[in-house]
């Protein structure tokens, strides 16, 4: 029953800070932002884990990280560097229940999507001179290619399309930041955030639910 309504109210308040909550007093505007973020380390906290303790102890470990990026992001380089150390745990968590080989398709698509995304963006950024930031965001895009990467090889579908929709915020939030306006670039980046941290939080659940039935056979 908890866990239901946890997910309600993590949609709840998503869905108040995505469409509701004003851009002043930046204050409120933050604490509206990280209250998602802190039900859905409850949400984690709840999760059975039987056997795979550590895993679900990595997992809430980079969602406390991120929960604090999510502040520190006002201060740009600040919440990169924040995010980025996330999103390492997460790789350390991926890795622990790491079942199978990346599909080759896979690989390709992130070696391609990694190579695109760092010659427009850091480029872009490289020929105006950002030459500090530009070398940032490429360790940025490495990393949390990464960690998708990662997520293929736990074979563990929901922490896949949590690190595919984590992808996808970041991209649209460095395209909008760095190359051109994006529309409805907030509701996009922060639906698409909140569902990949639900989804890596609800993945503990699944691997207990998965470790448990191959136990059974």
């Amino acid at each position: 029953m908890w866990r239901k309504i946890l997910e309600v109210l993590i949609a709840i308040m998503g869905i108040t800070y995505i469409f509701f909550i004003p851009e002043e007093p930046i204050g409120i505007k933050m604490v509206f932002k990280i209250i998602p973020m802190l039900l859905i380390i409850v949400f984690a906290f709840i999760q059975p884990s039987g056997d795979s303790k550590r895993y679900k102890l990595l997992i809430m470990i980079g969602l406390f990280i991120c929960m604090w990026a999510d502040g520190l992001i006002y201060w740009f380089i600040a919440g990169l560097i924040t995010f980025l150390i996330g999103h390492i745990w997460y790789i350390f968590a991926f890795r622990h229940i790491k079942s199978s080989t990346i599909p080759k398709w896979v690989a390709v698509l992130l070696i391609a999507y990694g190579i695109a995304m760092v010659v427009w963006i850091a480029g872009t950024l490289w020929s105006e001179g950002e030459s500090i930031l530009a070398i940032a965001v490429v360790v940025y895009i490495v990393v949390i290619l990464l960690m998708g990467w990662n997520a293929f090889q736990t074979g563990n579908k929901f922490a896949i399309i949590g690190a595919i929709l984590f992808i996808f915020s970041d991209s649209v939030l460095a395209i909008n930041r760095f190359i051109a306006s994006v529309p409805f670039s907030d509701a996009l980046i922060m639906i698409s955030y909140y569902g990949a941290q639900f989804l890596f939080a609800y993945s503990i659940y699944a691997h207990y639910s998965a470790s448990r039935k191959n136990l059974l056979k």
